[in-house]
């Protein structure tokens, strides 16, 4: 088969780059790179992406190698009705790696026609790094770079409010455009920039928070082949993500003025305020994801659907999403509706989403998405959550990083490997528990102070070591609700 790129299909014609899109990893191929093919589409938008690698290591050398074209192929269950839908996403005109060709990186300031940011950088890319300095090619933080690139567009605009951008984070944080503009005018003190940018970046940027919903597994390596047979072309970054998708953005009507998504009928909303959004899908959706990885690896699973299937893992998916539910302020059919819906996101049979991948940057990805939900049950009832008190437990017996004589796929920064290891050296479970929940770099609290949480972690990791995860949660549950755990 050809090799996939703009010369073999005839699409040549570049669109100008009117979106820089801060990460180059499936989901954003999947989701905002989709969206905004869709405006182009259906409402002659005529917007170009150029994809920024935050990482020294990544993807774009891949995706330049195919012109910034590929497939994404979207999968599911609709009305009991199997579906895929197929699209080749064109839109992306040019991607860089700021650590190799900083200069191309500093030359999208210029773009006379940019208008959005937008990223995706996980969990733990909006910090901010005092280390970071202005003449580092690049600096470390993605909020650090991107104020390299506003002061950039700043000075060569000369301050034109008219140039200044519509920023629209997609990490999954509370408030991530508050937080993301609050850290570039960190940089701005801390750097000494000139009074007036400040000023530009904080008044002719606008900055709006987001919720975004899409399971997206990425590269189909095990079904590969089948989804090569159904194309005339050789696609190295295929994408598979389910048919679902919502994105809810907060702003008004000048954003629907710049985002004419009304004009389509893809799920975008454009709200007030996107925190009712936010609550129920990221405590439930990516919660229970978040919470079902360790068990689940440490049960022997390696995929979603497999979990949600299986006798033990789905039971277990099921009562953490009912504690979970009872810790939200919300109408309570509108969350058994949405819970219901989720698991049957979970058990799509197309998509064949690898535990091993969620399981990226998984500490900062509990403390966001279910430690709340643990701690809120626990205010409410005075007693811990079993559920997700025994996936704290996998996931501490997780990060020791073997487990019956197997590596663990751990995937995280140095410095919390390293953490981990170090603690799982004392030896003694107690010791062991008590420096990791103490960790506020890991928690943003010390968790010893929830009384009866060190104790029940550590009757929980001993039944998994000595019982493994099944027979362990069992005897963890038996002994928590014959209250032989003092809370």
């Amino acid at each position: 088969m050809e090799k996939l790129n703009r010369k073999n299909l005839g699409l040549e014609k570049k669109l100008p780059i009117k979106v820089v899109q801060f990460g180059e990893g499936n989901f954003l191929r999947a989701f905002v790179d989709y969206a905004f093919q869709r405006l182009n589409k259906e409402v002659d938008f005529n917007a170009g992406i150029a994809i920024v690698q935050p990482l020294k290591e990544g993807m774009v050398n891949m995706i330049n190698d195919q012109d910034g074209l590929y497939t994404l192929f979207m999968n599911g269950i609709k009305k009991g009705e199997k579906i895929q839908d197929i699209e080749l996403i064109t839109n992306i005109i040019k991607a860089i790696n700021p650590y190799t060709d900083f200069a191309d990186y500093l030359a999208l300031a210029k773009e006379d026609e940019l208008q959005f940011i937008v990223s995706n950088t996980t969990e733990a890319g909006i910090e901010f790094i005092e280390s970071d300095t202005p003449d580092m090619q690049p600096p470390v933080s993605f909020p650090a770079k991107l104020t390299v690139l506003l002061y950039e567009r700043f000075k060569h605009f000369k301050g034109d409010a008219a140039k200044g951008l519509t920023i629209i984070p997609c990490e999954l944080i509370d408030y991530n455009s508050e937080t993301l503009k609050k850290i570039i005018l960190q940089y701005c003190d801390l750097w000494e920039l000139d009074a007036s940018f400040k000023t530009w970046a904080s008044d002719a940027c606008t900055y709006h928070s987001t919720l975004v919903d899409r399971i997206v597994p990425g590269y189909p390596r095990a079904e590969i082949e089948e989804y090569n047979n159904k194309l005339d072309y050789q696609d190295n970054l295929i994408v598979a993500a389910e048919p679902f998708f919502l994105w809810a953005i907060e702003g008004g009507d000048a954003l629907k003025e710049k985002l004419p998504f009304h004009k389509t009928d893809l799920n975008v909303k454009i709200v007030d305020d996107i925190r009712p959004f936010k609550m129920i899908k990221v405590r439930i959706l990516n919660g229970a994801h978040t919470a079902m990885v360790p068990v689940s690896l440490l049960h022997g699973n390696k995929l979603v659907m497999e979990t949600v299937n299986g006798d033990f893992t789905g039971k277990f998916v099921n009562s953490v999403i009912g504690e979970i539910s009872e810790t939200l302020d919300m109408d309570k059919n509108e969350i058994i509706a949405y819970s219901e819906e989720v698991m049957d996101r979970f058990k799509n049979p197309f998509i064949k989403h690898a535990l091993a991948d969620i399981a990226l940057n998984s500490i900062s990805k509990f403390k966001v998405r279910v430690l709340p939900s643990l701690l809120g049950y626990y205010n409410a009832n005075k007693k811990l959550p079993t559920n997700l008190t025994f996936s704290l437990a996998c996931l501490i017996q997780f990060y020791k990083g073997t487990w019956n004589n197997e590596v663990l796929p751990v995937k995280d920064s140095p410095e919390i490997v390293e953490a981990f290891k170090n603690a799982w050296q004392l030896g003694a479970l107690d010791l062991v528990v008590a420096t990791i929940l103490a960790n506020t770099e890991f928690w943003g609290e010390d968790l010893t102070k929830i009384e009866g949480l060190s104790e029940a972690l550590v009757l929980a990791l001993n039944e998994i070591e000595e019982n493994g995860v099944e027979n362990g949660f069992v005897n963890f549950n038996k002994q928590y609700e014959n209250k032989s755990i003092s809370i």
